[in-house]
Order: C-alpha cells, then structure tokens, then sequence
C-alpha cells in the first residue's frame, strides 16, 4: 500500500473551465479510483491556478466596479453578484491592455496581494469563491468527487525557500538577471544550456518554482513536518508539459527533494481535436466551453431517446416518461463523453464526435450501457422478476460447462485482476475499457448459443446466471472506475 497523489484537472480563477480541462479532469480521476480500489491511500489535489499577475488586474477592477469584494465583512455576499466572471476578466485585461495608469496600478495589486494587503485579499477570496461555485457545477455534472483544492497559492509561502536553498547549495544561478537552474541534456536551439528560471529578473516566481515547491511538500517533507510525504507522484497534464516537467523533477532530483522511494510520474495526453483534425473551436474559432460540450452531449442523447420512445409515449405518462428520459440522457451524455475520451490511448490526440461517441455500435458508453441494461433484463425474465422493481442478483452457483462460449466468457472474466495491475503500474486507463469491450461481445457469444431462462436443467440455467451475474458485476466495477453511472434498464 502507498500514499499516491493525483494531481488534475487544474482550471483557473476567473476563467472558464473549457475542453482541455476535460481530459487532465477524467483521466486523473478514472486513475484515483482504480488506485484507491485496489488498495492504495490516494490524495486528489487539484492545483487550481490562483495566483499570479493576473490577479493585480482582477483586484484593481473590482476596487471600482464591486467595491464591497474589497471589505472582508461584505466579500462574502458579493460572489453571487461576480456573476460572469468570464466578461469581468475580458473587461479588466482590455483596460489593462488600453490603460497605462491602470496597468500601473495592476502591478502595483500583484504586490500588494502578495504581501498580504487585506483588501486585495479580500478581493481574491472573492473570486476565487465564485469560480469555485462555477467548477463545481461541472464536477458535478461529471461525477467527479473528493477532490481537495490546493491552488498555487498554498505553496507561496516555500517560494523563497526553494530559491534559497538552490543557490545555497550552487545549483541555482545568475543568466541574463534572472535566477535559474541548469538541468544536464537541456538545450535551446543554438547549442546553449537551457535555463530552468525559478526567479525572474524582477523578482517574481513562476511555474517552475511552484512545482519544486510542491514537489518538496509532497514527497520530502513528512506529514509531521506540514508535507505529504506521499511515495507516488502523479501529474495528469497535457503532453506540451512534458519538457518542463522532466526539467522540473530532475532539479527536484538534484535538490535532493526526492527521496529514494519516491517516484515523480508524468502523466501526458494528447489534444481533444474538431472532427477535421484540426484544433477543437467553435464556429467564431473560440475555445469550447466544457459546460456547453456536455449540455450537447446530453441533448443530442435526450433527443434519441425520444425519437424511440415515441410509439410508447401516451398523454397519461407523459411527464414521467419525460422525466425518465432526462434522466437516462445525463447519464447516456456524460458517459458518452467520458468513455469516448478514456478510451482512446491518453498519448494520442483524439477527434471529438458526438455521433461517434453516442453510437450504439462499437466500443462506447451507450453500447456498454445497453449490454448492462440487456444482462438485467435477462436475470428479470429468467427469474420472473418484475420489470419496474430493481433486478434481484442470484446467488452463486456452480459452474457447469456445456458450450465453448461460456468457457470463453470465463476465460475472459478471470482476467480482470491482470487488466487492473497493469492499469495500476502504466496508467493507461484505455485498457480497462478495451477489456469491458471484449467482455461484453464474449457475453453476447454466450447468450446467442446458451438459453439462460430455459437452459436444459436446472442446475444450468443457476450455472449461466451465475455467468450472467459475475459479467454485470465486472461491468458495473470497471464503469465505476471510470465514473460512469448505469441504469438497469434503458
């Protein structure tokens, strides 16, 4: 057992959570649940970027337009008011852009909050709470829960120290005014040593710093100590990162923050695309809002499910039925989304395509969805249970052999210990669904040849609903992995 953090999905404040937010935010989240199944102490941490120039901006905004987010006893009440905090954060950077005073006066806020000036605080509370309340929503339309938010800013604190113990240690050092380290195999284009900079020539921290703070905090420092002292660090983030990241964790190595155990894990993937192959926008060529792609997805599903259930649908059932409805196209639309995206190999860009994903034929969340709901329906007429009531498993049986299919089907299903391993030590979460592909097309072999509710005997038919049984629970575990909901009848 070891303690392993997760570190994804990281949007920032005061800026909308947008497609690539989607992938680190799924991915990390499928690894978390397949870690902490089976048997690892698994920290979710979302480093949400909330700290940093831009906020100089933001606070001088709100001292003129919500001067009340200023005051401690009134920031409170005024997150609700932020409303739009996407037009807040266009209006301040065209100031910023247009305005010199202001501008002057932007920079002189990032000093201020970072000293720790109780107004500019008090201002930063404020929209970070109001970008939590809008994040929030989108977890919760995407099932994501234990997430701990632990921004940049927890670690501002460290900055200083870092830097100081690099230089101490002649590790850090002075190019072009600034204070960098030079990691061995790192150059530009011309042939020079590439500086890792961990403190800009005006003397302000950035990204690099941060994360060998956090680095220090999470693997050298032991829980006594403030630290986490995790043993597995896992970075799910895009693989445009994979440079700065390799760069940071061999400084960290060079540091001596990283203890022997320890393990530092990059976790890249690939764009999310257009179905032309080319950058994923909008007709205006804006980035994709996430709260917008998967209201999509949900009503393209709710649309189906309408046009099929229309023969059925008389007046009296009406709203019931429409209800249900909805329903099944959350779950159909943000599984379909979910499932599309993890089952692709993380490394690869992928084409979005929401005919693609909601298709019912192929390896996709509606196709796994129908073979779950399918497997209840044949435990339900097997055993004369009733239709509107949730299906009743069996108890286990012996298992009689009589067809190559069930031996098949068996084979298969006692290969999920292996599939789980692998996932835990590689972390490609596209096997799990690979494997619930294959297990659901071995099933549909098995009950093609085998009758299950008038097998030839009765210890048959317990036998295959045995089978039936063990093939649900595979896949409603490894759907749960995935954070996908199901339904037991579709």
């Amino acid at each position: 057992k070891k303690k392993i953090i997760v570190d994804y999905s990281s949007p920032n404040i005061a800026k909308e959570m947008h497609v690539g937010h989607l992938r680190s935010t799924i991915i990390g989240d499928t690894l978390s649940n397949l870690l902490e199944f089976v048997g690892h102490d698994v920290v979710r941490l979302n480093h949400v970027g909330d700290w940093g120039t831009q906020f100089g901006m933001l606070v001088e905004h709100l001292r003129e337009e919500f001067p009340a987010a200023l005051r401690k006893e009134t920031s409170e009440h005024v997150v609700v008011d932020l409303g739009d905090l996407v037009l807040l954060y266009k209006a301040a950077k065209k100031r910023f852009d247009a305005d010199d005073d202001f501008k002057e006066r932007a920079r002189e806020g990032v000093v201020k909050l970072q000293a720790g000036d109780e107004e500019a605080l008090a201002a930063w509370e404020s929209l970070c709470a109001a970008s939590r309340v809008e994040y929030e929503k989108i977890y919760k339309k995407l099932n994501i829960k234990g997430l701990v938010e632990r921004g940049e800013s927890f670690y501002n604190p460290y900055l200083s120290g870092v830097v100081e113990y690099l230089s101490n240690e002649g590790l850090a050092v002075e190019s072009d005014g600034a204070t960098a380290v030079f990691v061995e195999g790192y150059e530009n284009r011309d042939g020079s040593p590439l500086p890792l900079i961990v403190r800009k020539s005006d003397g302000g921290f950035n990204y690099a710093t941060t994360d060998l703070a956090a680095i220090r905090q999470r693997v050298e420092l032991s829980t006594k100590d403030g630290g986490e002292g995790a043993e597995r660090v896992l970075y799910v983030t895009d693989a445009g990162q994979s440079q700065h990241f390799d760069m940071v964790f061999k400084a960290g190595k060079m540091a001596g923050f990283v203890p022997d155990h320890a393990s530092l894990e990059h976790v890249p993937f690939g764009l999310v695309q257009g179905e032309d192959g080319k950058k994923f926008a909008t007709r205006s060529g804006d980035t994709v809002k996430l709260k917008d792609l998967l209201d999509e997805a949900v009503r393209i599903a709710g649309a189906d499910l309408e046009s099929r259930q229309e023969n059925v649908i008389s007046d009296d059932d009406d709203d019931e039925t429409k209800q249900k409805i909805q329903h099944v196209a959350e779950i159909v639309g943000i599984g379909a989304v979910k499932y599309a995206d993890l089952s692709m190999n993380r490394e690869s860009n992928y084409r979005f395509s929401y005919g693609r994903m909601l298709s019912l034929n192929g390896n996709t969340a509606p196709y796994m969805l129908y073979a779950y709901a399918r497997m209840c329906g044949i435990v339900r007429k097997a055993l004369e249970q009733e239709e509107s009531k949730p299906v009743q498993w069996p108890e286990p049986a012996e298992i009689v052999i009589s067809h190559d299919a069930e031996r098949e089907l068996i084979r298969n299903l006692v290969r999920l210990p292996d599939i789980l391993s692998m996932v835990e030590a590689d972390l490609y979460p596209h096997r799990l669904c690979e494997y619930l592909f294959d297990t659901s097309q071995k099933f549909n072999q098995f009950y093609e040849n085998c009758a299950v509710k008038n097998a030839e005997t009765e210890e048959l038919k317990a036998s295959r609903l045995s089978l039936c049984t063990a093939t649900a629970g595979t896949i409603r575990l490894l759907m749960k992995l995935l954070g996908i909901k199901l339904v037991e009848r579709m």
